[in-house]
């Protein structure tokens, strides 16, 4: 089964992934630092923003393919995949801006919402919306049993 949303949104995470750390590479390469961030403020700003989208990422993604398998609405997993996406941008942008900044926020507080909005939604299918298995025979009330 192929899963276009999935692909899709792990195509543009990857190629993200990749320009956080080029970013991290550009400064490290800048200011002569090869292991750990030899105290500049701008390098841990940059990895801390590549090392919280690889936190976070992950996840994202687990969650959209499991819905999208699941048959959650292709509108709702594209609109999630396109705000998580530009939220990580701004998010990078923020970490290069001294705190507190809009674009830092916007991009937490836009992360974290998809987030937490796909893990709600995704409890709903597993707890909610869960079809019979085939193997299962209604005995009563909302009860089951295995044939």
């Amino acid at each position: 089964m192929v899963l276009p949303i999935t692909l899709t949104f792990a195509g543009a995470a990857a190629i993200l992934n990749i320009w956080l750390a080029a970013r991290v590479s550009q400064l490290r390469a800048r200011h002569k630092v090869s292991i750990g961030d030899g105290g500049n403020e701008a390098l841990i700003r940059r990895m801390r923003a590549h090392a919280n989208y690889g936190e976070n990422m992950p996840l994202v993604l687990i969650l959209i393919g499991l819905i999208e398998l699941a048959g959650g609405d292709a509108r709702i997993l594209w609109a999630a995949g396109i705000v998580f996406i530009l939220a990580r941008l701004l998010h990078a942008f923020g970490m290069d801006r001294p705190s507190p900044n809009r674009f830092r926020a916007i991009g937490m507080i836009g992360s974290t919402l998809v987030l937490l909005g796909l893990a709600g939604w995704a409890l709903s299918f597993a707890y909610l919306q869960q079809p019979r298995a085939e193997h299962e025979t209604i005995i009563g009330a909302g009860r089951t049993a295995a044939r």
